[in-house]
């Protein structure tokens, strides 16, 4: 399969498993390849939006923290921390290759009040026209709708608040990189006969059992919350596709119209 994907406004998402270590410590290597990346598409013509998790295992790190914690106030305290490290490894990363960082941080009211949604996407636009890369994360230092579980929440986690913002945006594309190769029809980590599915047009409730739960002991993500960010994208009209973030440069092969992952068609 071969689809032909002619994006110019591209939103990506990256996972805690790709920007943090095992032990909780930023991946120095991945965020260097992200950011060249990234840099280098930009360069090539396209429009980037990054979309980023990572804020409490990083902070958490960097706080002595043995593991992700679980009281709120802990959490916040750990993405107020990690928050300032990852926006200064993405300026100092970005930087190398002649590219300037925003940071927007985002609470659920942003995108409910009509007002408030108008100006972000405002914001957004003349942030891109300025050849800006914007970086968007939840504010978890003020906000639990993502960190705690509980009612009304309206984003969940990275994944749904990246199709969201790529639906404000009127992103052309999606791409989640997570640490994953994409959506499988049963779990490849006790089923070694699962099969990738390359291309899902229709979300059925089979393609939702067949989702896992829970992704790594630092993220909240798993392929569940993907799939709801899908549903969220291709309503929107924004294709989505999800790719095994260990290999950033499967960007390159997935604007050239390669098949790669899962692709959810909108």
């Amino acid at each position: 399969m071969n689809q032909t994907l002619p994006s110019r406004r591209i939103v990506v998402k990256v996972g805690t498993s790709t920007l943090a270590h095992a032990a909780g410590g930023p991946n120095l290597h991945n965020i260097d390849m992200l950011a060249r990346t990234l840099s280098d598409l930009k360069c090539a013509g396209h429009q980037i939006v990054l979309v980023s998790s990572g804020a409490i295992a990083i902070g958490a790190y960097k706080l002595g923290m043995p593991c992700r914690p679980k009281e709120l106030r802990a959490k916040q305290a750990a993405a107020a921390v990690g928050q300032c490290e990852l926006m200064h490894l993405y300026d100092k990363f970005f930087s190398e290759y002649g590219q300037t960082v925003g940071q927007i941080l985002l609470t659920r009211e942003d995108v409910e009040d009509p007002g408030r949604a108008e100006n972000l996407r405002a914001t957004f636009s003349t942030l891109l026209e300025m050849g800006v890369v914007p970086v968007v994360n939840e504010n978890d230092s003020v906000s639990y709708a993502e960190i705690e579980t509980g009612h009304h929440k309206v984003f969940g986690d990275n994944d749904t608040l990246s199709a969201i913002v790529s639906v404000f945006c009127d992103a052309d594309l999606l791409v989640l990189l997570s640490d994953i190769d994409g959506l499988y029809d049963d779990d490849p980590q006790t089923n070694p006969d699962a099969r990738l599915i390359e291309l899902v047009t229709e979300l059925t409730p089979d393609l939702f059992q067949a989702a896992g739960g829970a992704g790594s002991q630092w993220g909240t993500g798993g392929m569940s919350t993907k799939l709801e960010a899908a549903k969220i994208a291709m309503d929107g009209g924004v294709d989505m596709i999800i790719s095994n973030g260990s290999d950033v440069g499967c960007l390159y092969r997935i604007l050239a119209g390669e098949a790669v992952g899962t692709l959810f068609r909108a």
